[in-house]
């Protein structure tokens, strides 16, 4: 089984300075690669000479996130994909805990370590923190993060289980599966393009999972500043996106002028608060995506199960995975958040629209 890391780099030299050499040697074995996406730095430089060792694939242009991806991951032999951001610390045995967790179950596609912020170790990170799930509006959130809020971390999450959607600043992979959904979709560019690819992938019938046995730490809008404007807008449309290609037919219209009054209050929020430069992102992020719309309800159908018999053993594309699904089926097979909160068994998680319980 070939496990390859992939770092997707542009003008990061700072970070593959500071952070490649401990992923280096946390990770015997796996073959790193970093694929640079027509940096104007010196990265390129930097790594041939201080690490010749570590494979580099350079990009023809800046692709983004999910473009840079797809086409280094189209020059990749291997088993499994590390998708790991660059400024990204790793601790030892990260990598064999995250293989050791993907190993037991077949039908799981993907699946992400904890997640602490670097810049306060105590607390979760933005990115991912303890797994990603999206609420009854179309918003996503994390175990111990919701919006901008962060966790301390006490150890209320520290548990294996089936999440919604795994972060791509730390996702491990199989190489079957990625191929299987299309890889992640070029248009987003950067920002959701995980959440798309994960939701393509449980209507394939594949689950994707959280392990806290592995525990990474991200510095955070490495390549993109969380209070950056064009982040915002990256955000609100591709969230647009993202929930029109994979919610079934019955919600997504309605969803639609849900979401147009939320965003709405989240513009005048931004307004009051003296950001108006994001209110403005937030109304560029709509008109753009109602001008793309035709071509999103196109991809419906294009996207809704890739290509491939989907997971190995045990799961029907289309069918609610038995461990804990947190979104259920229509008559499509397309996953959709419940439209509100219904019971389950002892051991079942709640719909998309509740945030799990905490440990005790």
């Amino acid at each position: 089984m070939r496990t390859a890391i992939v770092i997707l780099n542009w003008n990061g030299r700072s970070w593959l300075e500071r952070f490649l050499p401990t992923v280096v040697v946390h990770s015997p074995g796996a073959e790193v690669i970093v694929a640079d996406n027509a940096s104007t730095d010196d990265s390129l430089a930097w790594l041939r000479r201080e690490h010749p060792a570590v494979r580099v694939i350079e990009l023809p242009r800046n692709l983004g996130f999910a473009g840079g991806y797809n086409e280094a991951l189209a020059q990749v032999e291997a088993d499994r994909y590390l998708l790991l951001n660059s400024d990204v610390e790793v601790t030892p045995g990260w990598l064999d805990t995250l293989n050791t967790y993907l190993d037991r179950d077949p039908r799981m596609a993907a699946c992400q370590p904890k997640v602490r912020s670097l810049k306060e170790p105590g607390k979760f990170e933005h990115a991912g923190a303890a797994g990603g799930f999206i609420d009854r509006n179309g918003y996503p959130f994390c175990r111990g993060r919701i919006f901008e809020i962060t966790e301390d971390d006490h150890g209320q999450y520290d548990d294996e289980r089936e999440v919604f959607w795994a972060t791509g600043a730390c996702m491990l992979i199989r190489a079957e599966a990625f191929r299987q959904a299309g890889g992640f979709d070029a248009d987003l560019f950067a920002h959701m393009e995980e959440i798309d690819l994960c939701w393509r992938l449980r209507r394939m019938g594949w689950t994707i999972g959280y392990t806290s046995k592995a525990v990474v730490y991200h510095v955070g809008g490495g390549s993109l500043d969380y209070r950056s404007p064009r982040k915002t807008y990256l955000n609100f449309r591709n969230s647009l996106i993202v929930l029109m290609k994979n919610l079934h037919n019955g919600w997504a219209w309605w969803w639609l002028l849900r979401r147009m009054v939320l965003d709405g209050f989240a513009g005048i929020k931004f307004l009051v608060e003296g950001n108006g430069r994001h209110t403005w992102q937030v109304i560029r992020a709509h008109w753009h995506f109602y001008q793309r719309l035709p071509h999103v309800v196109r991809q419906r159908g294009v996207d809704a199960h890739g290509e491939g018999p989907g997971p190995p053993t045990g799961s029907i594309a289309g069918a609610s995975p038995s461990t804990g699904s947190s979104c259920a089926t229509e008559a499509s097979g397309s996953w959709t958040c419940r439209p509100s909160v219904t019971s389950g068994g002892p051991g079942d998680p709640p719909p998309c629209g509740s945030p799990p319980a905490r440990t005790p």
